[in-house]
């Protein structure tokens, strides 16, 4: 797209950090133009809908995410001890984020989630679609665990389930107490859901 996306980027930037920070009513086109440093007219250019520019953001963080989480979960490490470093560096990134703005911003997807799930099918489901990849992810790492061993539960995928959902939980409590502090019970109640067995 060459030049013309530059206007492009920077609507996707802004918005980014404007639905991070700010949740998505309570934003405007022309907010997110001015943020951007572009004319209001060049955001229907780009974008069809602030809802198009949503699930433009929604999956540009995602591909960020998965880069990440694939990183981790596919590592060489034991899978209980990527497991571990998956919350490990979720919780560093919650407090480089606080460091940075001064408030812990929570996950995207889950406060869009939790503003948005009613509002728009189209948000709604692609979150969906992204929450189940991330069981998927977490479902062949509980796999590998319980092949080795090192885990005594039975329906893997179920597990994965709960053990997002703890994470997903945990990281809002933190956005509610402004306290990453709030994650450091992950790993125990991981390994306790997962009935792991003792190192």
């Amino acid at each position: 797209m060459g030049r013309t996306s530059d206007a492009g980027e920077k609507i996707l930037a802004a918005g980014r950090s404007l639905f991070e920070a700010r949740g998505y009513s309570a934003l405007g086109v022309a907010e997110i133009c001015r943020a951007a440093g572009v004319p209001k007219g060049s955001f229907y250019y780009f974008f069809e809908s602030k809802e198009a520019l949503a699930l433009a953001v929604v999956d540009e963080h995602w591909a960020d995410q998965r880069r990440e989480w694939t990183r981790v979960l596919g590592g060489d490490a034991q899978p209980l001890e990527r497991l571990r470093q998956l919350f490990e560096e979720t919780e560093a990134g919650l407090r480089a984020g606080q460091q940075g703005c001064g408030t812990v911003m929570g996950c995207l997807f889950g406060n869009l989630s939790l503003e948005m799930s009613n509002r728009t099918e189209a948000v709604r489901t692609r979150l969906q679609e992204i929450f189940d990849a991330q069981v998927e992810m977490v479902d062949a790492v509980v796999g590998e665990a319980r092949d080795r061993g090192d885990v005594t539960v039975t329906d893997t995928r179920e597990a994965a389930r709960s053990v997002v959902a703890q994470l997903e939980g945990q990281v809002m409590f933190a956005k509610l107490y402004n306290n990453t502090g709030r994650l450091s019970p992950l790993w125990a109640n991981c390994r306790a859901l997962l009935g792991a067995r003792a190192a």
